[in-house]
Parts: structure tokens; C-alpha cells; sequence
């Protein structure tokens, strides 16, 4: 049973650990942060789905039996959930039966056993997940209102940034923008979202990834190779990115900037440059951000001189 006023980041394993349950989270691909904030009960099917997995993540029992597993959410939910749910689940040393009456789940679970009940067959051979080709497109912010409701800031749109977007088959599915540093001496990627029903299948990181190696090789509109900058405040992202070889960690902040001053300087420019003085400054919030630097280059480098 779920609590009735919890939050569900609270709600899964209370007394564990908070980078356990968030890491279970984002591992199923409930990754959105306002999403850990609500009740179990307002969530949509899949997310109710989703936080389900988690749990049983977290609580990771000897043996457990999951009925009609994927059976009251959307196909793409389905197996996009059934591929994530077996990564986390075996690392993990428990014993897990999932039934279902779809059979579209079986390749994407890539079950150690198959029974079908309806042929009468038991196998043991191992299923191979179709594979997941993404297509990235270079572009402006017309793609933006599609993926805003996703993402948990409400900002204004980044100056001079070049968009991308990635699909599959066609529907986008992944969105991040890039713009550049003073003296075009980096480039700063932001804007990071994952279409939800696409949350858990590595399509984030592959993502972003193929974008900032494309400003490292210097496929942009400035024609100049240039390492990408990225900063996030989610738990899963950050530890995916400390974990990759392609990204270094440079920053650390646990809150936001001083508001006070970032106004005075905002104040300040207005002035030099006889515009009016808007906002009232940036800052000021409780918010933890992680810092990293792409350096694929260097890193296989490294790696070729040992």
C-alpha cells in the first residue's frame, strides 16, 4: 500500500538511502523531479507503473512475483519499462517472475526463461532487445514547446543557442540546446529533456553525447571544435555522467548565486548600456548543481598511450 499524503520519493523505502531510491527511480525511467514530489495517487498510469518498479527496486525481496506486469499502460511505456526494470533488478540478487499477456515486453526484458502458458512451451534461450536507433536533427526552438511541460525549470529561452533533437522512427524524443561562452572558448549545453514515456532506455546520455562530440570536432555554425559544458541538479544524471569516461566533473554548488548581487550587476549593465533595468536578479535558491566537461577526445587519447 502507498501513503495517502507522501510524496513518492518519500514513500519508497523511508528508511534507505536518498541516492538509492532516487538512482531506483531514474533507473525505471521515472526521472523527473516534480514526478518524486507527488502522491502515489494523482501519478498517471505510467508513472504509477514506473514508481512500482522502483519500489520493488528498493525493497528487493529474496522472491517476488509481478502480475500482469505492463498490462494497464501504453505500449511504448511498456517496453521501454521492461527494458529498464531488468538492468537495475539484477544487480540485485533476488529472484523475480513477471506475468504477462503481451508478448510485444518478452525481447525488450530479455528474460533468463519463457513459459507461455497459451503454447505450452518452455524456453531458455536468451531473447535479443531490438535495437534503438536514434537520429539527431540540428535546429531552431520550434521544437521546444513540445518538450517544455517536461522539463522542471521554467526559464527563458537561451541567446543565439543552436537546438537539437533526437528521434526515433520520426517522433522526437530528446531535446538539448547549445550556446557558447565569452570568446568562444566552450560551448554550453542546457535544456536537457527526455520525452517520458522514454525515460530508461540510455537515450539521454547517448544524446547528449553525440551532440557535444559534434562541437568537439567542430560540426557547428562557428566551424570551431570546442569542449561542451553541462550542469545538472539530478541525482541519476549526475552519477551517470561521473561514471562515463567521455565527462569530467569541474563544479560543485549546493545553492544558487547571491540574488542581491546578481541584481546590482544586472543593474549595472542596464546602465553602461542605457537600457532599462529588468528582473530582479538570479539566485538565491537551494538547488545542488553538478558541473561537467566533455572530453571524449582526451580521454581516448589516454587511453591509446597505455
Amino acid at each position: 500500500m502507498w501513503p495517502d499524503r507522501a510524496p513518492v520519493i518519500d514513500a519508497i523505502a523511508p528508511a534507505g538511502a536518498f541516492d538509492e531510491v532516487t538512482a531506483a527511480l531514474a533507473a525505471v525511467g521515472l526521472g523527473s523531479v516534480p514526478a518524486w514530489l507527488r502522491r502515489y495517487g494523482v501519478l498517471s498510469n505510467g508513472a504509477r507503473f514506473r514508481a512500482n518498479l522502483a519500489r520493488l527496486i528498493c525493497e528487493a525481496p529474496a522472491r517476488v512475483v509481478v502480475d500482469e506486469f505492463s498490462s494497464v499502460v501504453d505500449r511504448q511505456i511498456a517496453r521501454i519499462g521492461a527494458l529498464a526494470f531488468p538492468k537495475a533488478w539484477r544487480r540485485a540478487s533476488g529472484q523475480c517472475v513477471l506475468l504477462s499477456c503481451h508478448y510485444d515486453v518478452a525481447r525488450w526484458l530479455q528474460p533468463d526463461w519463457v513459459f507461455d502458458t497459451a503454447r505450452g512451451t518452455f524456453s531458455r534461450r536468451r531473447l535479443w532487445r531490438p535495437p534503438i536507433e536514434l537520429e539527431l536533427w540540428e535546429t531552431d526552438w520550434r521544437y521546444w514547446p513540445l518538450f517544455e511541460p517536461h522539463h522542471y525549470l521554467k526559464l527563458p529561452r537561451m541567446i543565439a543557442a543552436t537546438c537539437y533533437v533526437g528521434a526515433v522512427n520520426g517522433e522526437p524524443v530528446a531535446h538539448v540546446a547549445v550556446s557558447t561562452r565569452p570568446g568562444l572558448i566552450e560551448a554550453r549545453a542546457c535544456r536537457l529533456v527526455v520525452m517520458p514515456e522514454w525515460q530508461g532506455a540510455d537515450v539521454g546520455l547517448r544524446f547528449l553525447d553525440a551532440v557535444c562530440e559534434l562541437w568537439r570536432r567542430g560540426d557547428n555554425r562557428y566551424g570551431k571544435s570546442m569542449p561542451s559544458l553541462f550542469h545538472t541538479s539530478h541525482p541519476g544524471l549526475a552519477a551517470a555522467l561521473r561514471r562515463s569516461p567521455a565527462w569530467t566533473p569541474v563544479s560543485a554548488m549546493l545553492c544558487g548565486d547571491n540574488r542581491a548581487r546578481s541584481a546590482e550587476s544586472m543593474r549595472r549593465s542596464a546602465e553602461c548600456g542605457g537600457g532599462a533595468v529588468t528582473g530582479s536578479g538570479y539566485g538565491g535558491h537551494f538547488r545542488a548543481v553538478q558541473g561537467f566537461r566533455y572530453l571524449a577526445n582526451v580521454k581516448r587519447a589516454s587511453e591509446r598511450r597505455c
